[in-house]
This record gives structure tokens, sequence and C-alpha cells, in this order.
């Protein structure tokens, strides 16, 4: 579990073909200051498991699922990525309860002082309330515009100078992850619905 603020901003090392996924090692000194094989460090707000660290960089396992389904895809040796360790129980929760379970990619469409807007996923607008959070390449974020295939989100100087943020350029992809309490509730509510009605008498 993560908050959504991010620690550090890493820099890819190397990325390694292995089979249908890939192997990225990442140099990243605060976040591997106390980072234990099994350990979970989001990458661009991608959960992912450590298999080796030391001397400053880690280095972690994505499968397929992982590499179709985010924007981990297009990363390459001398990217610079946004890095967070996991939370500790008793942290205080700056950001929003985000998973590192990456539900899709948006395209950045124009970024006009504070304002960003992106592209949005078919089937997750109905996520996104105003005033909501949304996770950006895992930053935490609240959302000022929700539309039906775009959002926005307002980026303080800070968030640009610090994440990844800071430099994206429209057309690239960025992995977004979505409120889980409005998806949990969603399916709350349709097993609701879905569930026989009864009478007063039971029948």
């Amino acid at each position: 579990m993560f908050t959504g603020i991010v620690e550090e901003l890493g820099t890819v090392t190397s990325v390694e073909e292995d089979g249908d996924g890939v192997r990225l090692t990442v140099e990243g000194p605060l976040v591997t200051s106390d980072a234990k094989h099994g350990d979970s460090i989001a990458v661009n707000g991608v959960c992912l498991t450590v298999v080796d660290s030391g001397a400053g960089r880690f280095t972690v396992d994505v499968v397929a699922e992982t590499v179709r389904r985010s924007a981990i895809r297009h990363i390459t040796a001398g990217d610079r990525v946004n890095l967070e360790r996991a939370m500790a129980l008793g942290d205080r929760l700056g950001g929003h309860i985000v998973q590192g379970h990456v539900d899709g990619t948006a395209v950045l469409l124009e970024s006009d002082g504070d304002l960003t807007r992106f592209e949005l996923p078919a089937g997750l607008s109905h996520y996104l309330v105003e005033k909501g959070s949304i996770t950006v390449d895992g930053v935490s974020l609240t959302v000022v515009g929700a539309g039906r295939t775009e959002f926005s989100v307002a980026l303080i100087p800070t968030t640009r100078e610090l994440t990844t943020l800071g430099v994206r350029r429209p057309g690239e992809e960025v992995n977004i992850e979505v409120d889980v309490l409005a998806k949990h509730l969603e399916r709350l509510a349709a097993a609701q619905l879905d569930r026989p009605r009864t009478g007063a008498d039971g029948s």
C-alpha cells in the first residue's frame, strides 16, 4: 500500500527482456536505504517487488501483464522514474490510498500553466469525480475536471520539480490508478442490484 507521495526521482540503469516481461534495475539511494529482498517499491505508480538491492540500486521483475497494462513498456535506460516505498503502519497518509495496481494508461494532452489535461481510457470515466483522487505515474493528485473522455489536474510547482510530471510532454503515456474505494463501492452496489427482491412475507 502506498500514499502517492513520491519520495525520490530515480534513474533506470538497465532494462533487460525476460521472456514476455522485463527486468529493471533502478538507481534510488533513498528508497534502497532500507530495502530488502521482497519489499515493495512503486515505480511510476506500479507496485513492484525487490529481487535484489545494493549500492543504491534495486532490481525488480515486471511480468507480461504489468508490461501490457502500464507505460513501463516504454521505459528505457536513462529514464527518470517516480519512486515510493510501501507505507509503514502508523505513517501519515499524506496523499490517498494507492495500491500500485495500475488500471491503464492515459495520454498527456496539454499542460497549460498549473492545469494539465489527460485523455481518459474508455471505461474509467465513471470512477472520477471533481475534487476526488487519482494517481498519475504514482503521484496522488486531485481531479479538477472529470469528463467522459478526459480529465484534468492542477500541478503545483513542487510536484513539477520533484516528479516526472514536470518533464512529461503532450503525447506521452502515463500510468493511472483510480480510487480503489470507488471500485469497491461499484462492485458492492452492483451485487445489491443483482440480488433477487423479496416481498414483505419473504416470498
